[in-house]
Protein backbone atom coordinates (compact mmCIF):
# COMPACT_ATOMS: atom_id res chain seq x y z
CA UNK A 1 0.00 0.00 0.00
CA UNK A 2 1.25 3.25 -0.95
CA UNK A 3 1.94 5.50 1.90
CA UNK A 4 0.32 9.08 1.91
CA UNK A 5 2.30 12.01 0.29
CA UNK A 6 2.43 14.44 3.04
CA UNK A 7 4.15 18.22 1.61
CA UNK A 8 5.56 20.42 3.79
CA UNK A 9 6.35 23.74 2.77
CA UNK A 10 10.54 24.87 3.60
CA UNK A 11 11.56 27.73 6.11
CA UNK A 12 14.58 29.81 4.89
CA UNK A 13 17.82 29.34 6.50
CA UNK A 14 20.54 32.09 6.90
CA UNK A 15 21.86 30.53 9.71
CA UNK A 16 25.00 30.60 7.84
CA UNK A 17 25.69 34.02 6.22
CA UNK A 18 29.29 34.27 5.84
CA UNK A 19 29.91 30.39 4.42
CA UNK A 20 27.28 29.76 2.11
CA UNK A 21 23.31 31.44 0.63
CA UNK A 22 20.48 30.44 2.15
CA UNK A 23 19.17 27.63 2.41
CA UNK A 24 15.60 26.20 2.56
CA UNK A 25 14.88 23.48 5.47
CA UNK A 26 12.54 22.11 7.93
CA UNK A 27 12.87 20.73 11.83
CA UNK A 28 12.96 16.93 11.81
CA UNK A 29 10.15 16.45 14.91
CA UNK A 30 7.63 17.31 12.08
CA UNK A 31 8.85 14.81 9.93
CA UNK A 32 9.12 11.79 11.98
CA UNK A 33 5.82 12.62 13.57
CA UNK A 34 4.25 11.88 10.23
CA UNK A 35 6.41 8.97 9.71
CA UNK A 36 5.58 7.18 12.74
CA UNK A 37 2.16 7.49 11.71
CA UNK A 38 2.34 5.62 8.54
CA UNK A 39 2.86 9.00 6.30
CA UNK A 40 5.67 10.04 3.57
CA UNK A 41 6.90 13.86 4.21
CA UNK A 42 8.36 15.93 1.54
CA UNK A 43 9.78 19.25 1.91
CA UNK A 44 8.86 21.58 -0.16
CA UNK A 45 10.97 24.41 -1.41
CA UNK A 46 9.92 27.98 -1.42
CA UNK A 47 10.46 30.83 -4.59
CA UNK A 48 8.89 28.46 -7.20
CA UNK A 49 7.15 29.76 -9.91
CA UNK A 50 3.10 28.70 -9.74
CA UNK A 51 3.44 26.48 -12.47
CA UNK A 52 6.22 24.35 -10.47
CA UNK A 53 4.53 24.32 -7.26
CA UNK A 54 0.75 23.72 -8.38
CA UNK A 55 2.84 20.49 -10.00
CA UNK A 56 3.74 19.53 -6.68
CA UNK A 57 0.64 20.16 -4.94
CA UNK A 58 -1.31 18.28 -7.32
CA UNK A 59 0.72 14.95 -6.57
CA UNK A 60 0.36 15.53 -2.90
CA UNK A 61 -2.27 13.22 -0.71
CA UNK A 62 -1.74 16.30 2.68
CA UNK A 63 -0.33 19.19 3.34
CA UNK A 64 1.22 20.05 6.38
CA UNK A 65 2.13 23.68 7.87
CA UNK A 66 4.78 23.69 10.13
CA UNK A 67 5.47 26.08 13.20
CA UNK A 68 8.40 28.98 12.20
CA UNK A 69 8.70 32.84 12.75
CA UNK A 70 5.89 35.03 12.43
CA UNK A 71 4.13 35.54 9.14
CA UNK A 72 4.29 39.26 7.31
CA UNK A 73 1.54 41.39 9.28
CA UNK A 74 0.80 42.99 5.58
CA UNK A 75 -0.64 39.42 4.28
CA UNK A 76 -3.82 40.49 6.92
CA UNK A 77 -3.42 44.02 6.48
CA UNK A 78 -2.14 45.77 9.21
CA UNK A 79 0.82 47.32 10.07
CA UNK A 80 4.15 45.55 11.51
CA UNK A 81 4.21 45.12 15.43
CA UNK A 82 7.77 46.08 17.19
CA UNK A 83 7.50 42.49 18.69
CA UNK A 84 6.64 41.12 15.62
CA UNK A 85 9.95 38.95 13.72
CA UNK A 86 11.40 35.99 11.99
CA UNK A 87 9.55 36.87 8.41
CA UNK A 88 10.00 35.21 5.47
CA UNK A 89 7.83 36.60 2.91
CA UNK A 90 8.57 33.66 0.42
CA UNK A 91 7.49 31.17 2.83
CA UNK A 92 4.25 33.06 3.60
CA UNK A 93 3.96 33.38 0.21
CA UNK A 94 4.29 29.09 -0.57
CA UNK A 95 2.21 28.36 2.81
CA UNK A 96 -0.84 30.90 1.92
CA UNK A 97 -1.17 29.96 -1.61
CA UNK A 98 -1.27 26.14 -0.98
CA UNK A 99 -3.40 26.23 1.99
CA UNK A 100 -6.06 28.22 -0.60
CA UNK A 101 -5.41 25.31 -2.75
CA UNK A 102 -5.79 23.09 -0.56
CA UNK A 103 -9.53 24.49 1.03
CA UNK A 104 -10.63 25.31 -2.05
CA UNK A 105 -10.02 21.19 -3.00
CA UNK A 106 -11.02 19.87 0.74
CA UNK A 107 -7.32 18.22 0.57
CA UNK A 108 -6.50 17.48 4.72
CA UNK A 109 -4.48 20.24 5.67
CA UNK A 110 -2.88 20.16 9.31
CA UNK A 111 -0.85 23.74 10.71
CA UNK A 112 0.88 23.73 13.66
CA UNK A 113 1.98 26.80 15.67
CA UNK A 114 2.56 29.40 12.71
CA UNK A 115 1.31 26.75 10.64
CA UNK A 116 -2.12 27.51 12.34
CA UNK A 117 -1.99 31.48 11.92
CA UNK A 118 -0.67 30.29 8.39
CA UNK A 119 -4.10 28.48 8.06
CA UNK A 120 -6.43 31.14 9.42
CA UNK A 121 -4.26 33.88 7.14
CA UNK A 122 -4.93 31.92 4.17
CA UNK A 123 -8.62 32.09 5.02
CA UNK A 124 -8.79 35.38 5.41
CA UNK A 125 -8.46 35.56 9.45
CA UNK A 126 -5.69 37.89 11.27
CA UNK A 127 -3.07 37.46 14.30
CA UNK A 128 -2.79 39.31 17.17
CA UNK A 129 0.96 39.97 16.86
CA UNK A 130 2.02 39.79 20.58
CA UNK A 131 0.05 38.23 23.05
CA UNK A 132 1.77 39.53 26.68
CA UNK A 133 1.10 42.74 25.29
CA UNK A 134 -2.26 42.79 23.52
CA UNK A 135 -4.28 40.06 25.61
CA UNK A 136 -5.30 41.54 28.89
CA UNK A 137 -4.77 38.90 31.54
CA UNK A 138 -3.00 36.76 29.12
CA UNK A 139 -1.09 33.40 31.08
CA UNK A 140 2.41 32.89 29.30
CA UNK A 141 2.28 31.48 25.99
CA UNK A 142 6.29 31.60 25.15
CA UNK A 143 8.77 29.15 27.06
CA UNK A 144 11.37 29.31 23.81
CA UNK A 145 14.33 28.64 24.72
CA UNK A 146 14.15 28.39 28.60
CA UNK A 147 12.32 25.26 28.06
CA UNK A 148 12.71 21.62 26.19
CA UNK A 149 10.11 21.25 23.01
CA UNK A 150 8.43 18.16 25.65
CA UNK A 151 8.15 20.72 28.52
CA UNK A 152 3.65 21.26 29.12
CA UNK A 153 2.97 24.53 30.05
CA UNK A 154 -0.62 23.83 30.03
CA UNK A 155 -4.33 23.03 29.73
CA UNK A 156 -6.44 23.45 26.64
CA UNK A 157 -10.69 22.91 26.41
CA UNK A 158 -11.45 21.59 23.18
CA UNK A 159 -15.03 22.89 22.13
CA UNK A 160 -17.86 20.69 22.05
CA UNK A 161 -19.07 18.85 18.83
CA UNK A 162 -15.72 20.10 16.75
CA UNK A 163 -13.31 17.55 15.50
CA UNK A 164 -10.65 18.18 17.60
CA UNK A 165 -12.64 17.39 20.62
CA UNK A 166 -13.87 14.47 18.79
CA UNK A 167 -9.82 13.03 19.14
CA UNK A 168 -8.22 14.61 22.07
CA UNK A 169 -11.52 15.09 24.40
CA UNK A 170 -12.99 17.94 26.48
CA UNK A 171 -9.17 18.72 27.47
CA UNK A 172 -5.44 18.34 26.94
CA UNK A 173 -2.54 19.58 28.50
CA UNK A 174 -0.07 21.47 25.59
CA UNK A 175 3.30 22.67 25.64
CA UNK A 176 3.61 26.24 24.47
CA UNK A 177 6.29 27.70 22.37
CA UNK A 178 4.41 31.47 20.61
CA UNK A 179 3.88 34.73 20.70
CA UNK A 180 1.34 35.03 18.47
CA UNK A 181 -2.35 33.74 17.66
CA UNK A 182 -5.29 33.45 16.55
CA UNK A 183 -7.27 36.87 16.27
CA UNK A 184 -10.67 37.48 14.46
CA UNK A 185 -11.07 34.29 13.29
CA UNK A 186 -11.06 33.44 9.14
CA UNK A 187 -14.55 32.90 7.50
CA UNK A 188 -15.58 29.32 7.14
CA UNK A 189 -13.32 28.22 10.46
CA UNK A 190 -14.80 27.90 14.06
CA UNK A 191 -12.52 27.57 17.52
CA UNK A 192 -11.58 23.75 18.25
CA UNK A 193 -9.90 24.83 21.44
CA UNK A 194 -9.46 27.69 24.02
CA UNK A 195 -6.37 27.99 26.65
CA UNK A 196 -7.18 28.80 30.27
CA UNK A 197 -6.96 33.10 29.55
CA UNK A 198 -9.18 32.42 26.32
CA UNK A 199 -6.69 32.77 23.90
CA UNK A 200 -7.42 30.66 20.94
CA UNK A 201 -5.66 27.92 21.06
CA UNK A 202 -6.91 25.47 17.87
CA UNK A 203 -9.36 26.54 14.93
CA UNK A 204 -10.83 24.18 12.27
CA UNK A 205 -12.92 24.07 9.39
CA UNK A 206 -16.55 24.11 8.66
CA UNK A 207 -16.58 22.33 5.43
CA UNK A 208 -16.41 18.59 6.82
CA UNK A 209 -12.73 18.74 5.74
CA UNK A 210 -9.36 18.07 7.71
CA UNK A 211 -8.39 21.36 8.16
CA UNK A 212 -7.66 21.99 11.82
CA UNK A 213 -4.52 24.51 13.29
CA UNK A 214 -3.00 23.76 16.70
CA UNK A 215 -1.30 26.35 18.67
CA UNK A 216 0.96 24.26 20.52
CA UNK A 217 3.76 21.31 18.90
CA UNK A 218 2.05 17.88 18.99
CA UNK A 219 4.96 16.52 17.27
CA UNK A 220 6.88 17.10 20.27
CA UNK A 221 4.73 15.37 22.77
CA UNK A 222 3.14 12.50 20.35
CA UNK A 223 5.81 9.54 21.00
CA UNK A 224 4.78 9.90 24.95
CA UNK A 225 1.25 11.93 24.90
CA UNK A 226 -1.39 9.29 23.18
CA UNK A 227 -3.56 12.43 22.16
CA UNK A 228 -1.22 14.34 20.54
CA UNK A 229 -0.30 10.92 18.37
CA UNK A 230 -3.86 10.18 17.97
CA UNK A 231 -4.21 14.19 16.19
CA UNK A 232 -1.40 12.56 13.41
CA UNK A 233 -3.05 9.61 13.26
CA UNK A 234 -6.39 11.58 12.19
CA UNK A 235 -4.89 13.63 9.86
CA UNK A 236 -3.13 10.69 8.36
CA UNK A 237 -6.44 8.63 7.88
CA UNK A 238 -8.23 11.41 6.29
CA UNK A 239 -5.74 11.51 3.49
CA UNK A 240 -5.29 7.63 3.13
Amino acid sequence: MRSPLIGIPAYTDNSLPEKMPARFAMSRPYISALISVGAAPIIIPLDLDEASLRSIYERLDGLFLAGGGDLNPACYREQLYSKTEGLDLLRDDTEIKMANWALADHMPVLGVCRGAQALNVAGGGSLVQDVTDLVPQAIRHQYHPEKPREYVAHEIETVQGTRLSAILGNEARVNSFHHQAVKDLAPGFRVGAYAPDGVIEAIEHNNGNFAVGVQWHPESLAPTDPKMRALFEAFVAQVG
